[in-house]
């Protein structure tokens, strides 16, 4: 890949989207931001002007070479990691309309439609600044359309569908309550009094490419082959991962148990995706401590010796320092031994409380990456 890229675009400059990881050393040359997820902070607001600067900078003060160009490495997450808020539209506002499209159970691809309407940035407008794009995406979208380019990082270099009268109708489904200035700046957007995002066929990015190179395929891909190696006969669900985190639980278990009813041992069943929460409590956790947590009842009363795992292939669920959490047939036992409770702690949307007495929660840190979530469930 890295070949194709130079010989295509041999005075590349790069701009890489999505770097949270500290404790790391950067290679010589390169701007490290420790931006924020899933809420932008200073940090990207920085990184996204220097990425502005990148793009504009292009050909400054002479003719651009024919194979000079930006290319962008884009990763989910860059959405809060990129952050440059709209004319009129403070970090504040777009940290608390986050949070309450979040709390509101809003799919990624809603979320996005209203996060590149409040940005200078995204939607196409970081390939505007410069005349050539490549860009490189890892991606964790599998919403309507898997792996949609508008939708991973909320395209920043390629053209949006979406308008301000979808974020609008986004924000207005969800009943999400967002400040004053955002309702106020999308209003006027679908007024017509602001320039909408660019649109498909615009020729500001003519000349820009978009290629997938990792998905949630990728990252079953990889589990599948590990698992086989330590001998289990294993099964991927095709259907990606979806909907609400304890109702996708529900719907995961059914189809695991179905396999596992008649099947050969040990075995394992693997699934990927993203799922949402709609927050009704006032506890602590994330979709896949959420998704364990509505298993585990489930595997508790199965009469199988059974395990279950979901966690972030970014290491990061919600906002919390685990990647997601562990279940098995002695969980509820645990559980009730150490005098917690899972039916009100997902009542209360408190699974990360209910996971760190017994010691269940994944903790592996950030992974430097995202191609969404990963469900896993064993046999013996």
């Amino acid at each position: 890949m890295a070949a194709a890229v130079r010989e295509s675009c041999p005075g590349v400059r790069g701009v890489v989207a999505g770097l949270a990881m500290t404790g790391h050393t950067p290679p010589e040359g390169l701007e490290v931001f420790e931006a924020g997820h899933p809420y932008p902070n200073a940090a990207s607001v920085e990184a996204a002007a220097r990425a502005l600067h990148h793009a504009s900078s292009i050909g400054s003060g002479h003719a651009v070479a024919r194979d000079e160009c930006l290319l962008v490495l884009l990763s989910g997450g860059a959405s809060a990691m990129l952050a440059s808020p709209a004319e009129g539209i403070t970090l504040q506002d777009k940290i608390e309309t986050t949070a309450a499209l979040l709390r509101g159970g809003v799919a990624i691809d809603g979320l996005n439609a209203v996060r590149k309407h409040l940005s200078r940035i995204k939607g196409g407008q970081l390939a505007a600044a410069a005349p050539r794009t490549i860009t490189l995406a890892l991606s964790d979208v599998h919403g309507r359309v898997d792996d949609d380019p508008g939708v991973i990082g909320s395209g920043p270099t390629v053209a949006d569908p979406t308008t301000y009268a979808d974020a609008l109708r986004v924000v207005a489904r969800s009943e999400a309550v967002v400040p004053a200035p955002v309702l106020a700046h999308l209003e006027s957007g679908a007024r017509g009094d602001r320039d909408e995002t660019l649109k498909p066929g615009d020729p500001r990015i003519a000349r820009s490419t978009f290629e997938v190179i990792g998905n949630r395929h990728t990252a079953l891909e990889a589990a599948l082959h590990a698992a086989q190696d330590r001998g289990y006969v294993a099964h991927v669900l095709p259907a990606a991962t979806g909907g609400e985190a304890r109702d996708a639980a529900q719907r995961f278990f059914a189809e695991a148990r179905w396999l596992a009813a008649d099947g050969p041992r040990p075995l394992c069943v693997l699934a990927a995706g993203e799922t949402t929460v709609t927050v009704r409590g006032d506890g602590v956790g994330g979709r896949n401590q959420e998704f364990a947590l509505a298993v585990a009842p489930l595997i508790g009363g199965s009469g199988r010796a059974a395990v279950f795992a979901s966690a972030g292939t970014d290491g990061i669920d919600g906002p919390t320092d685990a990647a997601g959490a562990i279940v098995d047939s002695s969980t509820l036992e645990r559980a009730s031994r150490a005098g917690v409770d899972w039916r009100a702690a997902l009542a209360a949307n408190d699974a990360y409380r209910f996971f760190e007495p017994l010691g269940d929660l994944l903790r592996w840190g950030p992974t430097g990456t995202n191609v969404g979530d990963l469900q896993v469930f064993l046999v013996a």
